[in-house]
């Protein structure tokens, strides 16, 4: 489980790291160009119930935490589809129970560059 830190927050946000190191690749993308995009998650299982809604922008701090040392190898099609979303007026909406598929990082690259 990795920890996503955004702004001044000092509590993370805990994001299992094969979802967080796909966010990381979106979410560096879309800020290396100066865009912004809403990033949303539901509030998991034994927490308060609700969701979380940020608007991720380059003058605020973003910090990505894994819990493995290892990268993630990167699923071409989810990458796809957050870039897509993170384009659309209602941004991002993370699913903690997604699994995406481990594919290679050439493959990932070529997707994140088409987005």
């Amino acid at each position: 489980m990795g920890y996503l830190y955004y702004g001044a927050e000092t509590h993370p946000t805990e994001v299992p790291d094969r979802i967080l190191a796909h966010l990381r690749v979106v979410a560096t993308t879309k800020l290396r160009r100066g865009e912004s995009f809403t990033l949303t998650w539901r509030h998991p299982d034994g927490g308060p119930e609700g969701r979380t809604s940020i608007w991720v922008q380059p003058a605020i701090p973003l910090k990505f935490v894994f819990d493995s040392a290892d990268p993630e190898q990167l699923d071409t099609h989810y990458l796809q589809a957050l870039a897509e979303a993170a384009n659309t007026s209602s941004g991002i909406t993370i699913d903690w129970t997604d699994q995406p598929a481990p594919l290679s990082a050439v493959g990932a690259k070529r997707a994140v560059a088409a987005a």
